[in-house]
């Protein structure tokens, strides 16, 4: 699915003196199959963007394509395109409502029409996507950890088969080894699948992680689109947009400070590591 933001803002409560502007004239343009991270401080309009990407809000200028139809049209060519798309809010426990994981987790394939098999298929397949043991499917999701339940709200998700997956925050209140473990199985859907994926995060860490491309936002407007590599590793930039930038690439600026021969805008440490020692053995 191709999506196209053309001059797109929001105000909320408009007209009123608690108006807030939280888009401001947001042009751009997702292709199908992207991995792209937004990233930008609380308030900047990520949330919103998202939101009006899924077709939740009405713009107050400009509009959101999907395929070339309007997200936000009452039509069911409209409606069509909003269901293949998946957003899975920060925090998943707003939406659980099923008495069984399995029943969660079935709630959206079973509303498409779909057959007892299929949908058993998918509950099953979904499951397994995001690393949750078969024998779970039996259990209270009120039951579950905040992890297991994140993993849960996500599993419903995937079960509807997205052609864009949308993702605010997805690993918030987990433990190191928790977005470690949810960060790989996204990648793993996400190359198997070859859908979209729109994730939002405060972490570039984590963006570096999974995403190819990186969308900055700063006080409802543009700050920066491209490349990953480019973007988290330009300190002047995230710094400016109120952002950090990945571990790695912090180190490998210390050590070009202190003489080092060495690239900056590696993001993963395994990158940063291997750089340092082709850097040290030049030196010897």
């Amino acid at each position: 699915m191709l999506i196209r933001v053309e001059n797109l803002s929001h105000t909320y409560i408009p007209g009123t003196p608690l108006a807030r502007a939280a888009l401001r004239d947001i042009s751009l343009e997702i292709a199908p199959g992207e991995r792209v991270g937004l990233a930008g401080r609380t308030g900047s309009g990520k949330s919103t963007l998202v939101q009006h990407i899924a077709g939740l809000l009405i713009p107050a200028a400009g509009r959101v394509l999907l395929d070339g139809i309007p997200a936000h049209a009452r039509t069911a060519r409209a409606r069509a395109a909003r269901l293949r798309i998946g957003l899975a809010f920060q925090h998943p426990e707003d939406q659980i409502f099923e008495q069984t994981v399995f029943r969660e987790i079935a709630f959206g394939p079973r509303n498409l029409g779909l057959d007892k098999a299929e949908i058993a298929a998918r509950v099953e397949w979904a499951i397994n996507m995001v690393g949750l043991p078969s024998a779970m499917a039996s259990r209270s999701p009120f039951t579950l950890s905040g992890g297991e339940t994140r993993r849960v709200a996500l599993a419903s998700i995937l079960a509807m088969r997205p052609q864009v997956l949308i993702l605010d925050e997805p690993t918030a209140g987990l433990d190191p080894g928790g977005r470690r473990e949810l960060i790989a199985h996204l990648r793993d859907w996400q190359c198997k699948t070859g859908s979209t994926l729109l994730m939002v995060s405060h972490s570039p860490d984590e963006l570096a992680c999974i995403v190819e491309r990186v969308i900055v936002l700063d006080d409802g407007q543009l700050a920066a689109d491209g490349r990953a590599s480019d973007v988290l590793s330009n300190v002047a930039l995230m710094s400016a947009a109120g952002l950090d930038v990945p571990q790695s690439v912090r180190l490998l600026c210390a050590l070009r400070r202190s003489g080092w021969a060495v690239r900056t805008n590696l993001l993963l440490p395994e990158e940063a590591l291997d750089e340092i020692i082709r850097a040290r053995r030049e030196a010897a």
